[in-house]
């Protein structure tokens, strides 16, 4: 089965260059150690970077920035491919973060 580890964290965490170094190189230990389980993923720039298209009825509104004004912004994900919720699950707790943070996991479409 297929799941998407969504990372939501503060995207502030990640404005010192030492501190950005750093959490690259463990999101690349990271991606060594589980591996065989990811088919793919991404880092995501900024959410001041982000183009959110709201439809309502016939209507389609453009916003600059986030759908969400929250501190935590969807900042990257994970695509794995494992048996189990339980063992994406697993992986999702060695995800790494700067700070405090979440990982949403989701079933892909046709994959349960």
């Amino acid at each position: 089965m297929k799941y998407a580890l969504l990372i939501h964290e503060d995207h502030a965490n990640y404005k010192d260059e030492d501190g950005w170094n750093e959490i690259i190189r463990r999101h690349e230990a990271f991606g060594e150690a589980h591996a065989s389980a990811i088919v793919g993923g991404e880092g995501l720039n900024g959410p001041e970077t982000a183009t959110t298209l709201h439809r309502k009825g016939e209507e389609t509104m453009v916003h600059d920035g986030p759908f969400a004004e929250a501190r935590e912004q969807l900042g990257g994900f994970y695509l794995v491919e494992v048996a189990s919720l339980d063992e994406a699950m697993a992986i999702a707790k060695d995800i790494p973060f700067a700070g405090d943070g979440s990982v949403e996991i989701r079933p892909c479409i046709g994959e349960g």
